[in-house]
């Protein structure tokens, strides 16, 4: 069982940035691919951007790339999403998840995920 802890969502002005953390406890979380969702209230859940275990392949959304950088640190068991030239359609609860199988794209895909952190863009 790997627990997963986000933190440094907040509210930012359009244009701003902020940094996500995901900080998994258990001692094979490093060995784990890792993804980003977000859902914004009243829509489902969709895929944000992905990571492999070594950190050596990446994934994003669309809406993302170019202005989101997953990143991983596997001494300290953390993934982070620096989020860069924030937008309001960027406002939503940010969840990071254990990657298990399947696509990276697809929800189904992991089997943990933390609690969620929220990021309200202000325009």
């Amino acid at each position: 069982q790997v627990q997963l802890v986000e933190s440094g969502g907040g509210l930012v002005q359009a244009g701003g940035s902020l940094r996500l953390s995901c900080a998994a406890s258990g001692r094979t979380a490093s060995s784990y691919a890792m993804g980003w969702f977000r859902q914004a209230p009243g829509k489902e859940r969709e895929f944000v951007s992905a990571i492999t275990w070594s950190g050596g392949n990446t994934y994003y959304a669309d809406s993302v790339k170019g202005r989101f950088t997953i990143s991983r640190d596997n001494a300290k068991n953390t993934v982070y999403l620096q989020m860069n030239s924030l937008k309001p359609e960027d406002t939503a609860v940010y969840y990071c998840a254990r990657f298990w199988g399947g696509g990276f794209y697809s929800p189904d895909s992991y089997d943990q995920w933390g609690q969620g952190t929220p990021v309200t863009v202000a325009s």
